[in-house]
């Protein structure tokens, strides 16, 4: 963790110049810009893969009517239909995965008091007057509308906001797939059910772990939403 904390520590120095106090904080958000970067190609297969997916569709519609009565038989053929077009129903799972490694080292850095035995000289470092290891509890049990706690204000609007663009975008598509699409993979169906409504957690996300944290789901989360929209 101490090699991450001087990663963080020089990606700040480069940034100082141009904001001064806060130049932690945009250093964690051009940290977050460099991880999702470099997780770019995976994004790019995920966006092929449900492309290739949505394709499969009417093969899909097919398979249904063919094995209505043989719900058994239905799955081990979609199973297969997939395997023959080399598509996997999660493959957009993986790009998130990879991120979580990231999101918990910034977690761990900015609750930690100390780094390699020495104390953390990050904890003392501010996004206006909010502590990058403080969290939005501290700001309610003070002042919310004070300077920190419009801080978190504006992070939890961000959120709200692409939140539902990326619910209502969810739900569009799955509105617009075939009746009953993804019944055939066992659990598929509920997941996408709930799936348009999880991106409001980042709400709960962001209220409970350190700003620093928050900053990288904030940042991370809105990436996303963009890069789905230009890859659609």
């Amino acid at each position: 963790m101490s090699v991450f904390a001087r990663l963080v520590e020089q990606l700040a120095d480069l940034l100082q110049p141009f904001f001064h106090a806060s130049a932690t904080a945009a250093a964690i958000v051009l940290f977050t810009a460099l991880v999702r970067l470099a997780a770019h190609p995976l994004a790019r297969a995920a966006a092929r893969g449900q492309r290739a997916r949505a394709a499969l569709q009417p093969r899909l519609a097919e398979l249904r009517r063919r094995h209505a009565r043989d719900p058994e038989r239905l799955r081990r053929a979609v199973l297969e239909l997939h395997t023959e077009a080399k598509v996997s129903p999660f493959s957009g799972i993986l790009p998130g995965l990879l991120q979580l490694p990231a999101f918990f080292l910034l977690y761990h850095l900015f609750s930690s008091t100390t780094i390699g035995g020495e104390p953390n000289a990050l904890l003392g470092h501010d996004l206006f007057i909010a502590p990058l290891g403080g969290h939005w509890t501290d700001a309610a049990g003070g002042d919310l509308f004070g300077a920190a706690g419009l801080v978190y204000l504006v992070l939890f609007a961000v959120v709200a906001a692409v939140s539902t663009v990326t619910c209502v975008r969810a739900r569009r598509a799955a509105a617009g797939s075939p009746a009953g699409a993804g019944e055939a993979v066992p659990g598929l169906g509920a997941v996408g059910k709930v799936a348009p409504f999880l991106s409001f957690l980042t709400l709960v996300t962001v209220a409970v772990v350190p700003l620093a944290a928050a900053l990288y789901v904030v940042t991370s989360t809105t990436w996303s939403a963009v890069e789905r929209a230009m890859l659609s």
